[in-house]
């Protein structure tokens, strides 16, 4: 039973993950396939491209709002699976970051997308906010503090990611209560292994910024915004 219950954490969680926000939106907004646009990824950044700020901000939110569905999902799942009181506290924990890990896959290779997608920030931040919000609200600071001011928002994101999980990190180490209880060692966990693999995927973004041919915000790539006809109907009802 419980071994099913952790199979459904994992299918919701990839399911929420797969919807493809960026790409909807930015057929509403600007009628452009945001795949043939920039990088071609679904995330914020690529929708301001294609679509425009307000565009951009509507996606954030829903892909935020994701990897948050799928953590809190996950837990009340697992909120009352046995009279054990360390044993539930366990088994919600790990449910709760593989449902975040889960959205983060989704996103990242969507169903609805052929297995494409995104990177994951918004998503992987999404699912921290669920856990142990005070690390996500710095880490989006750092985030979008350091993506603004430099105009790469890729830098933004390995930075605000990184500095979420030492946030995390330290204060469980130290046994740290900031605004509520210090964070367990499976949210550690999350924002260590989200960390490092939302560094893996802005490795193209990391040999381009050391290149000196990273894109900027608001800068146009080579490819111009071209509305598009070829996306599933489906999606758009």
């Amino acid at each position: 039973m419980t071994a099913l219950m952790f199979i459904g954490v994992v299918v919701i969680g990839y399911l929420l993950g797969s919807i493809p926000f960026g790409l909807i939106i930015s057929k509403r907004f600007a009628r452009t396939d945001i795949r043939d646009v920039g990088s071609g990824k679904i995330g914020m950044t690529n929708v301001m491209r294609a679509a425009g700020k307000k565009a951009a901000a509507v996606s954030l939110i829903l892909d935020i709002a994701k990897g948050t569905a799928a953590v809190l999902i996950a837990g009340a799942i697992f909120r009352e699976t046995t009279d054990t009181v360390a044993v539930v506290l366990t088994l919600n924990k790990s449910a709760q970051i593989l449902g975040g890990f889960a959205a983060i896959a989704g996103h990242n290779w969507s169903i609805f997308l052929k297995f494409k997608g995104g990177r994951g920030v918004a998503t992987f931040m999404g699912g921290l906010a669920a856990l142990y919000w005070p690390a996500a609200l710095v880490g989006a600071m750092f985030l979008f503090g350091i993506g603004f001011r430099t105009k790469y928002m890729s830098l933004g994101s390995i930075i605000g990611a990184i500095t979420a999980f030492i946030m995390l990190m330290s204060f469980y180490v130290a046994k740290i209560d900031f605004l509520q209880p210090y964070p367990s060692f499976e949210y550690v966990l999350y924002a260590m292994f989200g960390s490092i693999f939302i560094y893996i995927m802005h490795r193209d973004n990391i040999l381009r910024l050391f290149n000196g041919t990273e894109r900027k915000i608001g800068e146009k790539s080579k490819a111009e915004i071209t509305p598009s006809t070829d996306i599933p109907n489906k999606f758009y009802r």
